[in-house]
């Protein structure tokens, strides 16, 4: 079946199967609750016409080598796709998206976000922040704080910087770190470790042999804690994966009722219904016990964060709605689908950028990639 068939019959079903709801398949306490903050608009981030799924389906019907680099979702609402030739524009024309033409394959950007990876786990990436192949600028791009001349910094921008125009190199603010509370059953609410430490649930699941589990952050399981809730006892770590991924599974003792649902924190129980793909652009709400909801978009997918300490973590993604100490492990939300895991954001004193003027920059683990590695499933709504 050639390239062009294939991209046109995809969004074909795409577009009915948006318009009847069905939008992506299924697989596999604080006492005091802050008010949640961030964006008013658009608060359970409903899936519509920019459902992950029109932009994650032409991606996967275009033939591998078929020149697309990455797609993402305007300020308009259109669905863009950056592609590296004439081709695959004309492909995307037909399909009925917006082609943008960029300079560099995705083979050649993905070699050099590889050797960026494996630059900072074998050695050190000083205080680079995080480095993504993004579609909106063609590059590779590279984030370091404000005033970081430190030598192991220099060393690692420097390297990036040999790749030439390949590489956007872009000043941020604040301070990256995980997101686990160290003072103190529906996805984003708390849950309390036993070494003192607070984090999020993530979402309730089952393995294929029908272990009552919940997901949650790499590294709220490192160490293999045991979890408990209100006093009472949650269960035990089963597994744990930090650095290199953000997320770990603790068993559900008998007599919790698990629920297909994620706290709201004043907009409702949000019901879980399947699992989405990260787009760029998305709409994309978290839940979690310190900021509560908070919502904004997905601005980057498949991000490299440096969380200091060789403690480097691949293939988050990255989106602006709030999130601070305690989030780690919460829910993130598309509508009514699944997309990660809260693993960290970027914080001044504390607190989300957003509290100083700035756009929050914040990180989640995909949920898709936990599920799979820990052979499980969401337990969903009714």
């Amino acid at each position: 079946m050639s390239g062009r068939f294939r991209v046109g019959a995809a969004l074909a079903g795409v577009v009915v199967l948006t318009a009847g709801g069905l939008v992506a398949a299924n697989w596999a306490t604080a006492e005091t609750r802050t008010k949640p903050t961030g964006q008013k608009s658009d608060p359970v981030g409903k899936v519509t016409e920019r459902s992950p799924a029109v932009a994650e389906a032409l991606e996967e019907h275009l033939e591998p080598d078929s020149g697309v680099v990455g797609s993402y979702y305007d300020d308009a609402g259109d669905l863009v796709v950056a592609v590296s030739d004439l081709t695959a524009a004309e492909l995307v024309r037909e399909a009925g998206a917006i082609p943008r033409l960029v300079r560099f394959t995705i083979g050649q950007l993905t070699v050099v976000q590889r050797e960026l990876d494996q630059l900072a786990t074998g050695s050190s990436a000083g205080k680079v922040r995080s480095w993504y192949v993004d579609p909106v600028s063609g590059t590779v791009v590279v984030t370091v704080p404000a005033g970081a001349h430190d030598q192991l910094t220099e060393r690692f921008l420097s390297r990036a910087e040999a790749n030439g125009d390949r590489v956007t190199v872009r000043t941020v603010a604040g301070t990256v770190t995980t997101t686990a509370d160290d003072f103190s059953l529906r996805g984003g609410v708390q849950v309390d470790k036993n070494t003192g430490y607070v984090c999020s649930l993530g979402f309730n699941a089952r393995t294929t042999k029908g272990t009552r589990i919940f997901l949650t952050a790499g590294h709220c399981t490192a160490g293999k804690p045991s979890f408990s809730r209100n006093g009472y006892i949650l269960g035990n770590t089963r597994t744990s994966s930090f650095p290199g991924n953000d997320f770990g599974t603790v068993g559900v003792i008998e007599g919790w009722d698990q629920q297909g649902y994620v706290e709201g924190w004043g907009a409702g129980d949000i019901a879980v219904r399947g699992i989405a793909n990260a787009t760029v652009g998305s709409t994309l709400c978290k839940s979690g016990k310190s900021t509560g909801w908070t919502c904004g978009r997905i601005v980057a997918r498949n991000v490299t964060v440096n969380y200091g300490s060789n403690k480097v973590v691949r293939g988050l993604f990255q989106h602006t709605a709030c999130v601070e100490a305690g989030d780690s492990g919460g829910a993130n939300m598309t509508g009514n689908y699944a997309q990660g895991i809260t693993s960290g954001a970027a914080l001044i004193d504390g607190q989300c950028l957003e509290k100083y003027g700035q756009t929050n920059e914040s990180y989640a683990q995909p949920i898709a990639e936990a599920l799979q590695a820990t052979k499980s499933r969401l337990v969903l709504s009714n």
